[in-house]
């Protein structure tokens, strides 16, 4: 395997390996966004930037839920009730 500044290269790890790292990398987001130092944030920006490129490269066509779209997103606030103003 190769490595990289960021660790281990993504395309390097098999795919149980990279999901477990994509697993890792969203669990500890917010510690790091909220606690981290600015170059804690840079290297856990570009390691789930690596990461999340290449799952997305390993899996173009996986599916897409249609409440994660624009247009989804859009239905679902149309959708919701106005609440009663006081």
């Amino acid at each position: 395997m190769s490595r990289y500044p960021g660790g281990v290269d993504p395309a390097d790890l098999d795919e149980r390996q990279l999901v477990q790292e994509l697993e890792s990398v969203h669990r500890t987001r917010h510690e790091t966004l909220l606690y981290g130092s600015g170059a804690a944030l840079d290297a856990h920006n570009s390691r789930m930037a690596a990461l999340e490129g290449e799952y997305l490269r390993r899996h173009p066509q996986r599916m897409v839920s249609s409440g994660r779209t624009r247009a989804g997103a859009r239905a679902r606030t149309l959708r919701m009730p106005v609440q009663a103003q006081q």
